[in-house]
């Protein structure tokens, strides 16, 4: 026999959205869930991936550039230093 666990602050639409999705693939909510859990862990784990090894849009010379007339510009109108 399975748990019974109560997820909170789930409204009913949401909660009928949910069943609705488990049904169009037949899925038991269980099972569904599940896939939900293990996608989820999949997206996030390629989205960090996709930020953190991205192909340059400037160089490092150009970088140092940029930062030198923000630093300088920060001097000039007494922002932080």
């Amino acid at each position: 026999m399975a748990d019974l666990k109560t997820i909170k602050d789930i409204d009913r639409a949401t909660w009928n959205e949910f069943k609705s999705l488990a049904a169009k693939d037949n899925l038991k909510l269980g099972v569904f869930f599940k896939v939900l859990l293990k996608e989820y862990g999949k997206s996030k784990s390629s989205f960090w991936k996709n930020i953190l090894e991205f192909d340059r849009i400037i160089t490092d010379k150009e970088a140092e550039e940029i930062e030198k007339s923000i630093i300088k510009v920060r001097k000039e109108y007494g922002f932080r230093k």
